[in-house]
């Protein structure tokens, strides 16, 4: 199995920035992409970005420009850079993988989630 641990959130001023991290551990071969969720109204998720372990990113359009998702293979360990954040990225941002565990195949973990908060 994989356990994600998340950290970085907090409230910040309109314009500023933050960095999250989601380091995975346990037992599995490979991760195949390592990505943010945020939980939006309704309780809804939509993905903000993702990132293969080839690095290919995505982002929702919203975010474009402004975060940047990286992923540093040999720590197993995601990052959301968030900068010029605003009001309508307030959210719990909730970290999610998908691995190749040691003899389960390729499943999908999610972390407990961090409360990003733009707010003046």
């Amino acid at each position: 199995q994989v356990q994600l641990v998340e950290s970085g959130g907090g409230t910040v001023q309109p314009g500023g920035s933050l960095r999250l991290s989601c380091a995975a551990s346990g037992r599995f071969f490979s991760i195949y992409t390592m990505g943010w969720f945020r939980q939006i109204s309704g309780n809804q998720r939509e993905l903000v970005a993702q990132i293969t372990t080839g690095d290919i990113a995505t982002y929702v359009d919203s975010v474009k420009g402004r975060f940047t998702i990286f992923m540093d293979n040999a720590k197993d360990t995601v990052y959301l850079q968030m900068n010029s954040l605003k009001p309508e990225d307030t959210a719990v941002y909730v970290c999610t993988a998908e691995a190749e565990v040691i003899g389960a195949g390729t499943r999908r973990y999610w972390g407990q989630g961090t409360q990003v908060t733009a707010s003046s």
